[in-house]
């Protein structure tokens, strides 16, 4: 995968509105799992595309850094094979001076040769290292929206299984509806009221009996006085005042 297609993806992913997604999703909760792990994987291709690119560009700077220290070296050295043709020409010797010169201009194509490859190198540097700082951005970017989307998730785990909850209570409550005659609660506090008026009726009822008995027990009494006095007038006896 190219850097360019790694750049683009950290991009788009970073961007991406999580609100959004959520909104369109039948089930946000698989979706924000699978984002998670879209993120993770995405995650982990960017930190190899990023290091990649990073040893690139060390590799490159440190090459650009044995141009320029080549560069300054070969310089030395042409300044330092002037200065002696210089003094051997001064001393005389022009054959040698000569050729200290022309060590000196080796010396200076060298040089030349060292600027030019660490000035080619530059815009390349330049391009790689804008690549790393867009990369490392972007990484930072997915951490930050994995994190966001792992903080989502467990909140609307959270607020799944607090509705959940809800709603099994509101059930158990619907079920348990004092209001309703076909509750448990309305057929026993019905059962209790037979039993209660059973008892008032077997009351009734006892105190029904025992009027009776007193009753035949008065008329017992009043059929005795009559045979007496009946008896009476036969014996000729005055019968006693009602």
């Amino acid at each position: 995968m190219s850097k360019q297609t790694i750049l683009g993806r950290v991009t788009q992913l970073a961007k991406a509105n999580i609100n959004a997604l959520l909104d369109q999703a039948e089930d946000p909760q698989k979706m924000l799992d699978q984002l998670i792990r879209d993120y993770t994987n995405n995650i982990s291709e960017a930190e190899q595309a990023v290091a990649t690119t990073i040893g690139n560009l060390r590799m490159l700077e440190a090459d650009h850094k044995e141009d320029r220290d080549a560069a300054a070296e070969w310089g030395d050295k042409a300044l330092a094979a002037s200065r002696k043709a210089d003094e051997l020409r001064a001393a005389g010797s022009v054959a040698d001076a000569d050729r200290f010169d022309n060590l000196a201009k080796v010396a200076l194509g060298r040089q030349m040769q060292s600027e030019r490859e660490a000035k080619t190198a530059e815009p390349t540097i330049a391009a790689q290292t804008e690549v790393v700082d867009k990369l490392k951005s972007g990484l930072a970017s997915m951490k930050d929206k994995l994190t966001e989307l792992q903080a989502k998730r467990d909140e609307l785990v959270a607020r799944a299984r607090t509705a959940q909850a809800q709603n099994t209570m509101m059930d158990a409550v619907k079920n348990i509806d004092v209001m309703d005659p076909t509750s448990d609660l309305n057929r026993f506090e019905e059962k209790v009221r037979r039993e209660e008026a059973m008892a008032a009726g077997k009351q009734e009822l006892a105190a029904s009996s025992l009027d009776a008995q007193f009753e035949s027990l008065e008329d017992l009494g009043k059929s005795a006085e009559i045979e007496d006095r009946l008896a009476a007038l036969k014996a000729g006896r005055p019968g006693r005042a009602a």
